[in-house]
């Protein structure tokens, strides 16, 4: 956002959502919130999760696939939390996530299927990203809004071209809008701590530890930190701040 500029703040309710993140729980700490916010108004919110997340821990004994599992299992709790009604697996290995034309196609398909009115994802421009999955799904969310859009794109789909109102990008460093969240900030972090498996990696949790309650306190503290300065800008208490981009 340029200096001088003024951010938009709060769209009407879209019809349809549909939030794509590279692992489990990435959607929730990327925009949990506005979904919820969206989803109690009457939107019709779809998540989709591009990788297994079977690499989410730090224990060398744990089997991928049975972590796999249970991702999946989490991630349709949060879902509820959320008050979403579908969540859409591509099922990439985690880590191993690239924006190539079958992914591209895979993607693609499901933003035809259910028809956005908003499309949210990872900012793969944010400067100095660790991760290689979250650059990764940035770029293809957005590869693949493109070859939505577009009838010559897998036309062996047999599914009609569809063009999102607007994209918004979560993590981004230029955010331009703001959705108020005060209301619903409860629900992101109900829906966050519904992803068990990643309590010690993540969330810095140790569910077995003496000190479990303060740990949890903190990581709810730490995320009222950042919706409290996003709703700063925009004079509120709470906010989720996006890159928002209207010409799709």
């Amino acid at each position: 956002m340029s200096p001088g500029d003024r951010p938009s703040v709060d769209l009407p309710t879209p019809a349809r959502v549909l939030a794509v993140g590279a692992h489990p729980d990435d959607i929730e700490f990327g925009c949990g919130a506005t979904l919820a916010k969206w989803g109690a108004a009457g939107a019709e919110v779809h998540l989709l999760v591009l990788t297994d997340g079977s690499k989410g821990t730090w224990d060398p004994a744990t089997d991928p696939a049975a972590l796999a599992a249970t991702r999946v299992r989490e991630q349709d709790d949060a879902r509820r939390h959320l008050g979403a009604v579908a969540v859409h697996h591509t099922d990439y290995v985690d880590g191993e996530l690239v924006d190539g034309p079958a992914e591209r196609e895979a993607v693609c398909a499901v933003i035809r299927r259910t028809r956005p009115t908003v499309l949210l994802t990872h900012d793969p421009w944010k400067r100095y990203r660790l991760h290689p999955d979250h650059r990764a799904a940035g770029f293809l969310v957005l590869d693949a809004a493109v070859a939505a859009r577009d009838p010559h794109f897998f036309p062996e789909q047999g599914l009609d071209p569809h063009r999102p109102a607007l994209i918004l990008l979560f993590e981004a460093d230029d955010v331009d809008h703001y959705e108020r969240v005060a209301d619903t900030f409860g629900t992101k972090v109900d829906a966050l701590l519904a992803h068990r498996s990643q309590w010690q990696s993540t969330m810095d949790i140790d569910a077995e530890s003496a000190d479990a309650d303060a740990q949890r306190a903190a990581f709810v503290d730490r995320l009222r930190r950042e919706v409290a300065a996003h709703g700063a800008v925009i004079g509120d208490a709470a906010a989720e701040g996006f890159k928002r981009i209207d010409e799709v």
